[in-house]
């Protein structure tokens, strides 16, 4: 059987594929072959003033506050394997929508840093496997996303100023195996969070599919430790008790023990000397903490991500995922919390795409 370029990996690398390779790009934006470095307009046009047509006029886009800009149209079948950002801007105002196959509602609908597990606003060095974050604001997603009819991507600038749009889409245009599903990811954010109610991850899923991946942003409003929240998944007719039911919220994303580490300070039977420690593998990790300053006295703000590459949570007719806020109280009691929390949900389906929940708006998308 032909080799149809999906699914790399080392095992298969060295296989002949006639897949065709195309990259989308502010110097190429249609990924036309032989149509790259052509621009004769851009926003490197002063900088090759003396150089002329093919020396780097075109290495970015610039996106007027409140525009929408279409940066890949692609008709046919293959699959987007890589991508690249770097905007300027607020992150959670950059709005980075994607539709399959024609759809007029996206099966993507995130914002730009969320999406790439840097939430808050500020970097954080990822390294995992289908998203990494380089210096110094490098977004790159390695999530394979096949099509069959077309693949459109929209950024929308939600801010107050001009922002500027360093970007590069790699795709195949190649046959998609009747089994491959589409991949979708939807944010959400909820803040406070409602007195004794669990914080939805997502809802609302219809299809046949599986579940890949949680990125949160959690932002703490109380003292202590917040993370005793169980993760549960309801699936196929699901009402009041999930299928899967986790431990703990740092468990699920694959630490243990508030995330704590003993730096050898102080008595460990105190409680002293411990503490919280930022990681990044392949398929967990807490990569951003901010603590607070000691002089305005913030709340500490966590980012995490668990990606379900080894372990796909799989359903057949709908998904709901929810994740309880649970921190500590007097007597040794369970406090329900009431904290800023925002997540993205990544998953694969059939189509059609249910609608979304409306995306906050501006303000109740800005981090303050």
């Amino acid at each position: 059987m032909s080799f149809n370029g999906l699914g790399m990996n080392l095992g298969n690398l060295s296989r002949i594929s006639s897949a065709k390779t195309r990259s989308l790009s502010a110097e190429n934006p249609t990924g036309e072959k032989g149509k790259g470095g052509m621009a004769t307009e851009g926003l490197g046009k002063n900088a090759a003033r003396d150089l002329g047509r093919g020396w780097k006029i075109s290495p970015a886009i610039a996106i007027k506050a409140g525009q929408t800009v279409e940066i890949a149209d692609i008709q046919g079948s293959g699959a987007i394997q890589q991508m690249w950002f770097t905007p300027t801007g607020p992150w959670r105002w950059t709005i980075l929508r994607i539709y399959w196959d024609g759809q007029e509602i996206p099966s993507v609908e995130c914002p730009m840093g969320d999406f790439f597990a840097n939430g808050w606003g500020e970097y954080a060095h990822v390294n995992s496997l289908p998203v990494c974050v380089n210096p110094g604001s490098a977004f790159n997603c390695y999530w394979e996303m096949p099509f069959r009819k077309r693949c459109r991507i929209t950024v929308e600038n939600l801010g107050e100023q001009e922002m500027v749009l360093f970007y590069q889409i790699n795709y195949t245009l190649t046959d998609v195996p009747d089994d491959c599903a589409y991949f979708h990811a939807q944010f959400r954010r909820t803040n406070p969070l409602p007195y004794k109610t669990d914080y939805t991850i997502v809802d609302g899923i219809r299809g046949r599919g599986h579940y890949v991946g949680t990125y949160m942003a959690w932002g703490s409003n109380n003292n202590g430790w917040w993370g005793e929240g169980e993760i549960k998944f309801f699936m196929d007719g699901d009402t009041e008790f999930p299928t899967i039911c986790g431990t703990g919220t740092e468990d699920y994303f694959c630490g243990s023990y508030c995330f704590h580490v003993n730096k050898g300070i102080g008595d460990v039977s105190e409680g002293k000397g411990l503490q919280y420690q930022e990681y990044t593998t392949a398929y967990a990790g807490l990569p951003q903490i901010i603590r607070p300053d000691g002089r305005d006295r913030s709340q500490m703000r966590f980012g995490m991500y668990r990606w379900h590459i080894m372990d796909p949570v799989r359903f057949e007719q709908d998904l709901r995922v929810t994740m309880q806020a649970l921190g500590w109280r007097s007597g040794q009691r369970y406090l329900p919390l009431q904290d800023d929390i925002a997540s993205v949900a990544y998953w694969y389906q059939t189509l059609p795409t249910a609608p979304f929940p409306a995306l906050p708006d501006k303000d109740s998308l800005e981090i303050i």
